[in-house]
C-alpha cells in the first residue's frame, strides 16, 4: 500500500530528523529494515530518552540489531544493500566511514544505491564535526533571530523548523529526488542533508520580503512574526487563545465585522506606526469572549480566525476527525500519514518495532542457513 510500494529502504538507527525523514518513507509505502546496534554495543539511541513502544518516528518499519563492531556484521549490511534502493544514516561525518560502511564502499556494492546522509552542519563545512540540535542549526540560519516579541529574547518554535521542516523533510524530498534520478540514469549518488541548509531555505520568504524593504530585523514588527495587529494571538476571556490572520482585506473586513470594531483607526491596516496601538485595542475586545464564544461567532465565516488547541484538543477538532489528521496506534494518538494520495493510499501506520525481528533479513534475500550462522556467531 502506498505509492512508494516496493521500494527498499536501510536505516541505521539514529534520533530525530534522520528517523522522522525515514518514518515520512514508509508511511508512504516504502519498505524500511532499520538496522540497531546489538545489545552492549551502543543499543538503540532513543532508549535513555524515549520509550521505544511510544516512539511514533520509528513506526511503519522492521528491526535488525547487529553488532556492528564484527566485520561479519558489515558484510551482512553491505549483503542488504546489494538489495536496497537507499540507505538513510543520520551520523556525524565519518561515523559510517570509519564502520566500513561509507558511500564509496556501499556504491561499490549497489552503484544505484541512494546514499541519504542527515546532519546538522553538512558532510563539508566549518562547523561539520561539532556537536549541535535544532536550536543550533536554526541559530546561523537567521530564523531563530526573527522568532520572537519586540525587545524580548527569540523564542524557540520547539524543534519543527530545522529538525523537522529543515531536517526530516528535505531528507525524504532528498532521497526521493535521487531514487527518481536513478531510475534514469541506473546511477546512485549521496544526498548531503544538513539542517543548517534546510532552515535557511525555509527563510526563503522572509528573506524576499527583506530583499524588498518590506522586513525589519526587529522582532515582532513585522507582517508574519507577530508585529501586525491582525497577524497574531489573542488571549479569550478564559485564558485560552485565538489566532487571527485576517491579512486581505476582504478578510481584514470580516474580522471587523464579526468583532464589532466600528473604531475608525482600524481602517488604516497597513499603517505600521499603529499597530501596537491596534494590537492592544483588538486584545481589549477579543479578551471579551471566551475561545469557544469566538469560535461560534466566526464559524463558517472568511476571516481567518482558529482556536489555538492544544495537544489533547487538537486530534478532537471536528475538521482534523472529518480528514482522519490524526489516528490512534497501539493506544498512541498521533499524525496520521500525509500527504493524500487518490489512487495509492498508505496503510494504517503500524506501531514501531520494540524488538529485533531477525526473520526480516530471509525476506531481504538471506537464507535460513545464513541466518542460522549469523545467530551462531552472535552477530544479531
Amino acid at each position: 500500500m502506498g505509492p512508494l510500494q516496493g521500494i527498499k529502504i536501510i536505516e541505521f538507527a539514529a534520533l530525530g530528523p534522520a528517523p522522522m525523514g525515514t518514518m515520512l518513507l514508509a508511511d508512504l509505502g516504502a519498505e524500511v529494515l532499520r538496522i540497531e546496534r546489538k545489545a552492549g554495543a551502543g543499543s538503540r539511541p532513543t532508549a535513555e530518552l524515549f520509550d521505544p513502544a511510544l516512539d511514533i518516528l520509528n513506526r511503519n518499519r522492521r528491526v535488525v540489531a547487529l553488532d556492528l563492531k564484527r566485520p561479519e556484521a558489515i558484510a551482512a549490511v553491505l549483503r542488504l544493500v546489494e538489495g536496497a534502493d537507499a540507505l538513510i544514516e543520520g551520523f556525524r561525518p565519518g561515523v559510517m566511514e570509519r564502520l566500513g560502511l561509507g558511500p564509496e564502499v556501499c556504491l561499490q556494492h549497489n552503484p544505484r544505491l541512494v546514499y541519504g546522509r542527515m546532519t546538522g552542519w553538512g558532510q563539508q563545512g566549518l562547523l561539520a564535526q561539532s556537536a549541535g540540535h535544532d536550536i543550533n542549526y536554526l541559530s546561523l540560519s537567521g530564523a531563530l533571530h526573527a522568532i520572537g516579541e519586540p525587545g524580548r529574547k527569540p523564542v524557540v518554535p520547539l524543534n519543527l523548523v530545522a529538525d523537522g521542516g529543515g531536517g526530516a523533510m528535505l531528507l525524504a524530498l532528498g532521497v526521493l529526488a535521487g531514487l527518481l534520478e536513478a531510475r534514469g540514469s541506473g546511477q546512485g549518488q549521496v544526498v548531503d542533508a544538513a539542517m543548517t541548509d534546510g532552515a535557511a531555505l525555509l527563510m526563503s520568504m522572509m528573506y524576499t520580503l527583506k530583499a524588498m524593504g518590506q522586513w525589519q530585523p526587529e522582532r515582532g514588527s513585522n507582517l508574519l512574526d507577530g508585529g501586525a495587529h491582525f497577524y497574531d494571538t489573542y488571549e479569550c476571556r478564559d485564558g485560552k487563545w485565538l489566532s487571527i490572520g485576517a491579512i486581505e482585506p476582504q478578510f481584514y473586513a470580516l474580522l471587523l465585522e464579526k468583532t464589532g470594531i466600528t473604531d475608525p483607526e482600524f481602517q488604516q491596516q497597513w499603517d505600521r506606526s499603529r499597530w501596537p496601538r491596534l494590537k492592544e485595542k483588538l486584545a481589549q475586545v477579543i479578551g471579551t469572549r471566551t475561545r469557544d464564544e469566538w469560535c461560534e461567532i466566526f464559524d463558517g465565516t472568511d476571516a481567518c480566525v482558529a482556536p489555538v488547541l492544544d495537544m489533547d484538543e487538537a486530534p478532537r477538532h471536528p475538521h482534523n476527525r472529518s480528514r482522519h489528521t490524526f489516528t490512534e496506534v497501539g493506544g498512541v494518538v498521533q499524525p496520521a500519514a500525509a500527504p493524500r494520495f487518490s489512487r495509492t493510499p498508505p496503510a494504517r501506520p503500524a506501531p514501531p518495532q520494540t524488538a529485533s525481528d531477525p526473520q526480516a533479513l530471509l525476506d531481504w534475500g538471506f537464507n535460513a542457513g545464513e541466518l542460522a550462522a549469523l545467530r551462531e556467531q552472535r552477530l544479531l
